[in-house]
């Protein structure tokens, strides 16, 4: 049985990381500037008092306090324990910055007001945050330590909070917050930038493609860091037959390898691929974790690819390291895959380039030899091959990937067919066909699966020797 190679190996793309669904990275603003600012402006004055307070137990209950800026509202919040973070981003006070310094100061202004305000505290725990701002420095050193040894350059922060949380958080800044206060998610992020920045970190902070993503769980304090992949284009030429696009699992362990004699414990049917002659070079050097192979279409294991290659994308998984000069990658390519695959170069892009490359409907040009059972006048040969140039076919799917594709009738062009040559009984053809086209059962018509073919036209069994792809025609 023909070897195939299985289709689809490496080409499944990652999807949306489902983590983003919690991220904040620190870009929230606020809705109601205007409000604040006139709030801000009046912040001098009470703006009412209803005269309910009540002296309960030692303690002074507000039944139904105003909310920030008003002096009472202030003083509401810092009875109730809110930290100085916290206060700051309620406050209604802008004009005085954030972070734990402003909060401080409104803390201040207000004891100052009142002289009884501090011992009415009635606890040290902040309702809106749990103390979660105490813990930046902790989570920021976690950061970096997990980045140590991680080349990067931008960076997106997400944070995890508990349900509970961010329902009283948002119950208490609701009703005693100003109008527009900063939410818990996007003052915790931006006071984690903030401390980076303190330190000197070369980070930017950005809201698309990160080099690192990172995800805090509020609750257990634990980082997860993901760094993100990177993407090399170019174009390959597989000049050896028998090597797979991608990896191609051992059939007998199905890639498990452990233990398995059929494959030597590699879990690989076929030791080399056009994957990892290309990606094993450059992920060692970009010391990565793994790499995906996306091609522009692929070719039969049995079959070479010529001319100026076909494109890909090399997806490189995790890496250390980003910024090696991608004429060192090559030269690496090369010293890796003498005789068996040649890169000319290589080019950063992004995940866009997967799409562009797998999406694509080039033409392709290829050379086919085959046996030729019985031909006696070659030239009366030579005109019936002639006389498929140009026309539409109607091809089956093969009996060969039918247990992998759907039963269907596919029409295809053959735009050119540019030379004919006869050895012995043999005979050789350059053609160029639409995107999709079956080549071999354009040949040997499957059993009568492609009408019209080769065969169809000489009369006689025909047998493929061998398949070359010349060129793809993607620019």
């Amino acid at each position: 049985m023909q070897d195939r190679e299985p289709e689809g190996a490496g080409d499944k793309l990652e999807e949306e990381d489902e983590w983003q669904l919690y991220a904040s990275a620190g870009y929230a603003s606020s809705e109601l500037e205007s409000e604040e600012q006139e709030l801000q402006e009046d912040s001098s004055e009470e703006i009412w008092f209803d005269g309910d307070d009540l002296e309960f137990e030692g303690s002074t209950v507000n039944w139904d306090s105003p909310p920030c800026p008003a002096p009472l509202g202030i003083a509401h919040v810092i009875k109730i324990g809110v930290c100085d973070h916290c206060l700051a981003r309620i406050s209604g006070f802008h004009s005085r910055g954030s972070g734990p310094a402003s909060g401080s100061s409104i803390r201040e202004d207000a004891f100052l007001r009142d002289a009884e305000l501090e011992s009415k505290i009635i606890q040290d725990y902040c309702p809106l945050c749990e103390n979660l701002f105490d813990d930046v420095d902790n989570i920021v050193d976690r950061v970096f330590e997990t980045l140590s040894n991680t080349d990067f350059s931008t960076m997106q922060f997400g944070i995890h909070l508990p349900k509970d949380l961010l329902q009283e958080e948002d119950r208490i800044r609701s009703k005693y917050g100003a109008a527009g206060s900063y939410h818990l998610k996007g003052a915790i992020v931006e006071a984690i930038h903030e401390r980076i920045r303190d330190l000197n970190k070369e980070v930017d902070f950005v809201k698309e493609k990160p080099d690192v993503m990172v995800l805090v769980d509020g609750l257990t304090l634990r980082v997860d860091v993901d760094v993100r992949p990177i993407f090399l284009y170019g174009r390959y030429r597989k000049l050896s037959r028998g090597i797979p696009q991608t990896r191609w699992p051992c059939r007998a362990c199905r890639g498990r390898a452990l233990g398995c004699e059929s494959c030597g414990e590699t879990g690989l049917q076929y030791i080399d691929s056009v994957q990892d002659l290309i990606g094993e070079p450059i992920r060692e050097a970009l010391e990565a974790e793994d790499t995906s192979f996306h091609g522009m279409g692929r070719e039969d294991i049995d079959v070479r690819c010529l001319g100026s290659g076909r494109p890909f994308v090399l997806e490189v998984k995790k890496p250390s390291k980003r910024k090696l000069p991608v004429e060192d990658l090559v030269e690496l390519v090369k010293g890796n895959a003498p005789g068996k695959v040649e890169v000319d170069s290589l080019s950063w892009c992004t995940r866009k380039k997967v799409n562009e490359v797998k999406q694509s409907r080039s033409e392709k040009t290829y050379t086919i030899r085959f046996r030729a059972d019985g031909l006696v006048d070659n030239e009366e040969a030579k005109k019936s091959i002639l006389s498929l140039d140009g026309q539409v076919i109607d091809q089956e799917t093969p009996q060969r990937v039918s247990h992998r594709r759907a039963a269907k009738t596919r029409r295809r062009k053959i735009t050119s067919i540019d030379d004919v040559s006869f050895e012995g009984g043999e005979v050789e053809i350059t053609l160029r066909c639409e995107a999709g086209t079956y080549v071999k059962e354009l040949v040997h018509s499957d059993e009568g699966r492609t009408k019209p073919s080769v065969q169809s036209v000489l009369g006689t069994d025909c047998e493929v020797i061998w398949l070359d792809v010349l060129e793809i025609h993607a620019e």
